[in-house]
């Protein structure tokens, strides 16, 4: 299937939004960038604050990271300033992941008016498929993306 090609400026625009403004990729650390065929991947260098009590990375990282990747796959589909949301996130987390960094690759299945299916895939350091997303992510172009909040 052929997805749109973003342009420039809207691929600018979620970077800045993401690697510049959003507080939890400071937090925890992410980076965001697109390669060269406009699939969002995004970047978690190992950081223990995260693991869980068994000293693996926390499940809940996994599905952040893959959120991430897919909410970013949908935006790249749509014009700059148009918001979209997660409306729903189905998860698989396939091996646990002790010590290593993550790198979740993001891609659209099919983009509409309304409703937009994207899907991620999370790899450990080793290149070995660790999760998996597929989401659904509502257009809401009313809800336009002000950057100035950001």
């Amino acid at each position: 299937m052929s997805t749109p090609t973003p342009s420039d400026e809207r691929l600018d625009e979620l970077l800045r939004m993401f690697n510049e403004r959003a507080t939890l990729a400071h937090t925890f650390g992410l980076r965001l960038r697109f390669d060269e065929r406009h699939r969002p991947i995004v970047e978690l260098p190992y950081n223990p604050a995260l693991n869980h009590s068994m000293g693996g990375v926390h499940g809940g990282v996994y599905m952040t990271l893959l959120d991430i990747a897919a909410w970013f796959a949908a935006a790249t589909a749509h014009e700059v300033g148009v918001w979209v949301a997660t409306s729903e996130l189905t998860t698989h987390l396939l091996k646990p992941v002790f010590r290593q960094d993550l790198r979740a690759v993001g891609q659209l299945i099919q983009s509409g008016r309304r409703l937009d299916i994207a899907e991620a895939h999370l790899y450990d350091a080793e290149g070995r498929l660790v999760g998996h997303g597929v989401g659904t992510f509502a257009v809401l172009p009313h809800l336009r993306a002000d950057t100035s909040i950001f």
